[in-house]
This record gives structure tokens, sequence and C-alpha cells, in this order.
């Protein structure tokens, strides 16, 4: 049961709240702006809770460099809005429209324009975080190019807080497009998605996204959509060349309502699928058959990480029978991952919400080396980490 929680404002009082948990043997669990809280595992126990939204702004901007350095609790939105002024922008997006900085990093979220500049593991540069003995610690720096020490940043990336608390992260930013078009074209077969995805990655067409929003409600069907980012001339030839390559039923239209937003609610099932785009219409294909008709997919065809969202009221024994559908056809951990993002607890409790995992025994001992009493976010992540 949770009777603490604590909004520090600075490092030195996050350090000193785990400090005081470490002595107390008190478990601790990190929270943002609580948009995935829900997500993962279930913390065994949680004694106190500390929120980062005081640690939040835009610390250091250096437009010359194209770097910045953000307090872990700023939402994303506000830091487009401070970088905006500049003309540049930090290309990391979430389907939460609060989360934080922070959150957005634990829990390896990137949006639509993961396909052209990679996840908050690539953009970032440096962290500071503290450890769970208290501890005050650095990794990285405030240069693009810095090579000094081990890359903690990207360990603490998708870590759900189970290794320590991120305090600020410095990142590599990009310079606001002059331009954006977007190219829709409708998809009513997943046996088509392969093709399609091949044709918008074509060199002429260079996106910045492509885009996909499946239901299977009546019949697959859907649409697939391209973002094409560039100058003011460049960016209709570019689009002009996606319509050509996507076919006659092409188009070129506003950003599409669905875009970047994940397609579940609080209350539903929620899965994350990261596969090879080449399989992209097996996987889906055996999700359909053994999901049935109220099924909403959406995410990134071109690099192949797809949400998945199911109904909340799906019974535990049809969940364990998708997941081990969609698991065989997507062939083995070499090949991609399906993953219980968020779950009812009857639900999460009948099923390996994880799946196969490779590495886990050198997770564990990351594990014990930062955390020895496991007192943060206990059960959490993988393997009960």
């Amino acid at each position: 049961m949770v009777d603490k929680v604590l909004a520090p404002s600075s490092a030195a009082e996050v350090a000193e709240a785990l400090r005081a948990a470490a002595a107390d043997g008190r478990a601790v669990q990190v929270r943002g702006a609580g948009t995935k809280s829900h997500w993962g595992g279930t913390s065994s126990t949680v004694d106190t809770v500390i929120e980062t939204r005081r640690l939040r702004g835009v610390t250091a901007h250096e437009p010359g460099d194209l770097v910045a350095t953000v307090g872990a609790g700023t939402p994303l939105h506000d830091v487009a809005g401070v970088l905006g002024l500049a003309g540049q922008r930090l290309a990391l997006e979430a389907g939460s429209p609060t989360a934080t900085v922070g959150g957005v990093l634990a829990a390896a979220e990137a949006g639509p324009l993961r396909l052209r500049y990679g996840t908050g593991r690539d953009l970032l540069i440096g962290v500071e975080f503290v450890r769970p003995d208290g501890v005050i610690a650095h990794s990285g720096g405030r240069v693009v190019k810095n090579v000094a020490g081990y890359d903690l940043g990207k360990l603490l990336c998708g870590s759900y807080g189970t290794l320590g608390v991120i305090t600020s992260a410095t990142f590599r930013l990009h310079p606001l497009p002059a331009e954006r078009a977007w190219v829709s074209c409708p998809v009513s077969s997943v046996t088509e998605l392969p093709d399609l995805v091949g044709r918008a990655m074509a060199p002429a067409v260079h996106p910045s996204a492509v885009e996909v929003n499946l239901t299977s409600a009546s019949g697959t069907q859907g649409t697939l959509s391209v973002l094409v980012e560039g100058s003011a001339v460049g960016v209709p030839v570019r689009a002009e060349a996606a319509k050509q390559a996507l076919g006659d039923r092409a188009a070129v239209g506003p950003e599409p309502r669905w875009w970047g937003q994940y397609p579940f609610l609080f209350d539903a099932i929620a899965l994350k699928l990261a596969v090879a785009v080449g399989r992209l219409g097996t996987v889906l294909d055996a999700l359909f058959a053994a999901a049935g008709p109220d099924v909403t997919v959406r995410g990134s065809a071109g690099t192949g990480v797809l949400h998945v969202a199911l109904p909340g009221g799906t019974a535990p024994a049809e969940m364990e029978g998708v997941l081990r559908a969609v698991r065989a056809a997507i062939g083995g951990i070499r090949y991609g991952s399906c993953v219980v993002l968020a779950a009812p607890e009857t639900v999460r409790e009948a099923i390996d919400i994880w799946g196969p995992v490779p590495g886990l025994d050198l997770m564990r001992r990351v594990k014990d080396r930062f955390d020895p009493q496991h007192r943060m976010a206990a059960g959490r992540f993988v393997g009960g980490i």
C-alpha cells in the first residue's frame, strides 16, 4: 500500500528521497504523467511513489549544436513548444498526449517518426539519473560526439523505472521541416502490406513515416499513410512519387485523425508487436483469425512496430490462444516479439505477458547490480525484475 507520494524538484531531492527509502527498506515506484502506470507487470509492493512532474523544463538549449537538455517530468508537447521557437524539434513522439520525457524513455515509446529518426535510445546523448541507493549519476554528455564511459542511458531506456530515476535527458535535435504532406491509400487485405510498404519506402519518396490503421470489425479494412517532409519545393514532388508508387487508390490529404495515437483506451487489452516487415501479412492474418472481429491495429508499418487493441472483456483462455497464434506466426525471438502492455488483472495473471525474452539472465544480473534489494518497481519488468 502506498503511504508516501513525493514530488521532488531537483536531482538532489530525488537522491534524498531514495536514500531515505533505502534506509527504511521501502519499495519505490516512479511516475511521470501516469499515462503508462498500467503497462508492464504489476509491482509486488509499492511503499513510496516518486513523481517527476516538478522536474520539468528545457534547462539547456544550444540551437547551433542541435542539442537540448530537458527535465524528466516535462511533457513532450511542452518541449515541442519551446524548441519550435528556434525552428527545431525533438523527433520523439508518444501515443499518450500528456506523456513526459522520462516516461517515454522508461517505457521505450516512439511514434511515427521512429522510421526516419529512431527511438529515444537513438536520440539520447546524455542522461542524469539517481541510482536506487541515492547516488546521482551521469552518462554521456551534452555534445553529439561523446564516447566517454558506459552508455547507461540506453540501458535505462525501456527499463520501466527498475534501475533508477531519470531526472534529465540530453537529446540531439533536428530542424523543423518547411513542408509536410500525407499520402494515403486504402488497405483491404493484410497480405497487401509488405508490398505497399516496400513501394512507400522507394528512394524517390524517402518518407519520414509509414503508418497503418487497420480494423477487423467487418472484414480487414484500413489505411496506409505516408508522411513526406522537407523543403517546400521537394515535398510536392516526393508526395507525387508516393502517389504513383502506391497506385491509383492513393491520394494526398490532411494528417489522418488517428495519426500517432494508440488504438486502445485505458480499459482495453493492449499489445505491442515488433515484426519483420516482410512477415506483417502472416502475423496480422494470424492475429485476426485468432482474435475475432473486434481488433484494431495501428502503428509503424515501415518498421514493423505495431500496437493492437483487443476488447478488455476477452477471456484469459481466449487471450492465451491469441498470444500463442501470434507468437508462432512471428517465428521466434530472432524475428520479433509480442508483448502485452496492459490487460485486466484476471487476464494478466493467467498469461505470459512478455513471451520469450533473449538475455534474461543478463538483465537479472544488471538488476542485481543496480538494485540489490530489488526495491525499484520490483516485478514491473520482464521476468519479474
